[in-house]
């Protein structure tokens, strides 16, 4: 079986409390796919200059943020990890002369554990969570979840988390999408449904209102998009299957690669 890769927004951590059409959208997803029999997650919240992978037994959850009601931090997802996932993603970035290094006892961080705890709220899929770079090019990026594609052959779900509009200082009390979010999530759209990459990896000179949409000191939140598209790279296909907005233009959308 092979499944798709994904790219998920994660917007704010209060998804984990909320009940709106984006978490009940997650959850009937979590139930839409073919059960795997593990989750790779690029997330924004892990960027470092080096690959990490981690590797602990059973996940800790990280509550990497602050100011938010006491149930955030009573929550856990203590998804167990999965050493043979593990030791799969080493000789197949080694393969593709990539320095790698393994990580324990950092848990998974709210780009991991909100989504999949709509998705998979049981928590007994292991889950292993790799980092990003922002500093690579998106050419390098796409090429590093390239490495990987072979796992979704093996049921590995392979899921880039961010948000291709993701501007906390433009956030506004309002239900109405901002029209520049819109016009720069449908550009990208565009572009992914025709898959192409050469104008997405060009995205910050191409597109409109990219530098709001994906502002210098946010660009991990749009670059896991360039890992799951990666790791369908043999099959190119893109399709979107939810969109919407919070706070004006928090972008919530999802995007399904490969058939």
């Amino acid at each position: 079986m092979t499944l798709p890769s994904l790219f998920v927004a994660h917007g704010s951590p209060m998804l984990a409390l909320e009940d709106n059409g984006y978490t009940r959208f997650l959850e009937n997803l979590g139930r839409e796919l073919p059960v795997p029999e593990a989750i790779a997650v690029f997330s924004a919240h892990w960027d470092e200059p080096d690959q990490l992978l981690s590797v602990d037994e059973t996940n800790g959850t990280m509550h990497d943020f602050y100011g938010f009601p006491d149930a955030m931090y009573e929550l856990r997802y203590p998804a167990p990890g999965s050493p043979s996932l593990v030791g799969r993603m080493k000789a197949l970035f080694e393969a593709g002369n990539l320095p790698y290094q393994t990580v324990s006892g950092r848990g998974l961080d709210h780009g991991v554990w909100v989504i999949l705890q709509k998705m998979y709220p049981e928590a007994n899929i292991p889950v292993v969570e790799l980092s990003v770079d922002s500093k690579r090019s998106p050419s390098e990026q796409y090429a590093i979840g390239a490495m990987l594609k072979e796992l979704r052959r093996e049921n590995v779900l392979i899921i880039g988390s961010g948000g291709l509009v993701h501007n906390l200082r433009m956030l506004a009390q309002t239900d109405t999408p901002d029209p520049w979010a819109v016009e720069f999530d449908e550009w990208v759209a565009e572009k992914l449904e025709s898959w192409k990459i050469g104008d997405l990896f060009d995205y910050d000179k191409k597109a409109p209102h990219a530098r709001q949409a994906v502002p210098s000191y946010g660009v991990e939140h749009f670059i896991p998009l360039f890992y799951a598209m990666g790791a369908a790279d043999d099959d190119r296909q893109a399709k979107r299957l939810f969109q919407d907005y919070q706070l004006g233009n928090l972008s919530l959308n999802c995007w399904m690669f490969g058939s």
